[in-house]
């Protein structure tokens, strides 16, 4: 049996920047527009005015100040509200495996090593552009890499699930290494004309190269444990998927084929399901909570970690000790657990230990348990 490790990390990071202002008047636009087209269904109570957004609602509600995006043209106009991309050849690289390609290198780069020393490519991502090829093999093609690829989705939990799977093979043997990737064009399945959410996502791709700790070439993370639940919830849902046209209504601009949730009970369910996650797998390992030197927790919610460290550490988090980064990326499904692991991780010492954590759809949860060496 070997030792996996995450001895490298990535993140591609879109040049263009929404921010609370500017989502926040290209909403209201909508908003107004939509009043007045339906001003007499509206008089007749028929249906309800959109309420306007703002930024104080935004910030209260998730943190989030502003959001990178691969298109802002889009949905910034009133009249698209969605995020405008080039249409590709077939015989081009997707949108997703160009990100994830910046990502991976960046991640090989870091750990000292090349396409020839990675045996796997694991793609894991809330939406893959396409049902088929897969995209990490798009991705392993690109790169150069022998051995293979297969795309996952688990939600917001793909990439905790992803380093489990990778970390196993590492393990058992099969395989060398294995980079895992998280394209996350969020922009594209967020509902950007419903005032409850439009605000929470943005687009990133980060990658984590998991290989024998012994082949490590530097500082490394050794993966002590890993462990992931799943509970079936509709509460956080996208009915979209291929068999839409084969449906009455199907091809409709249908609200329920984007991003939905029912805010209020995943607050009530996720928080106790992950915190009580969390708690269970340090103590089946024997760690106590002034054994975590860090804690990097999905990036969907200010308030939310805020309470899953209080949760987990029996206290307030000391500064940096459960570092966020929504307030800059917003929520990026998978990867914001690990932009908060590559960008809050280079000071940790020999001997440190923290727990990688991501929840959300499925209900999902995944938690793996590093110690830093070197």
């Amino acid at each position: 049996m070997y030792k996996p490790a995450i001895t490298g990390s990535g993140i591609f990071t879109p040049q263009t920047i929404i921010t609370n202002a500017e989502l926040v008047e290209a909403f209201n636009a909508y908003a107004d527009a939509w009043n007045a087209q339906n001003a007499d269904a509206i008089a007749a109570g028929e249906v309800e005015a959109k309420d306007h957004s703002s930024e104080e609602f935004i910030l209260k509600a998730s943190g989030i100040e502003q959001r990178y995006v691969l298109d802002k043209s889009g949905v910034l106009d009133p009249n698209v509200m969605h995020p405008l991309l080039r249409q590709r050849d077939d015989s081009e690289p997707g949108v997703m495996a160009e990100m994830a390609l910046d990502a991976c290198n960046k991640a090989l780069a870091q750990a000292g090593k090349t396409a020839a020393d990675v045996d796997a490519v694991i793609c894991a991502a809330s939406n893959m552009e396409r049902a088929y090829p897969a995209v990490a093999i798009e991705i392993q093609d690109l790169l150069g890499i022998k051995g293979f690829a297969f795309d996952m989705n688990v939600a917001c939990s793909s990439a905790t699930f992803g380093i489990q799977a990778a970390a196993d093979m590492v393990r058992a043997g099969s395989i060398r290494s294995a980079l895992v990737v998280n394209p996350e064009i969020c922009s594209a399945h967020l509902e950007w004309r419903d005032r409850d959410c439009h605000f929470i996502f943005g687009d990133v791709a980060t990658a984590v190269l998991i290989e024998r700790a012994e082949a490590a070439t530097g500082p490394y993370f050794e993966i002590k444990s890993t462990r992931c639940a799943t509970e079936f919830s509709n509460n956080i849902r996208n009915n979209n998927g291929f068999l839409r046209r084969s449906r009455p209504d199907g091809l409709a601009d249908r609200r329920d084929m984007q991003f939905m949730q029912n805010g209020r009970k995943v607050f009530k369910e996720v928080l106790p399901m992950v915190s009580q996650h969390i708690a269970d797998h340090m103590a089946d390992e024997g760690i106590v909570a002034d054994d975590l030197k860090r804690i990097w927790l999905h990036q969907a919610n200010k308030t939310m970690n805020d309470f899953i460290g209080r949760k987990v550490l029996g206290r307030e988090p000391h500064e940096g000790e459960q570092p966020n980064i929504l307030q800059d990326y917003a929520n990026t499904s998978s990867a914001g657990s690990i932009i908060a692991f590559s960008k809050y991780s280079n000071d940790m010492e020999d001997g440190d230990t923290g727990v990688i954590c991501s929840f959300g759809a499925g209900y999902s949860v995944g938690s793996v348990i590093v110690k830093r060496h070197g």
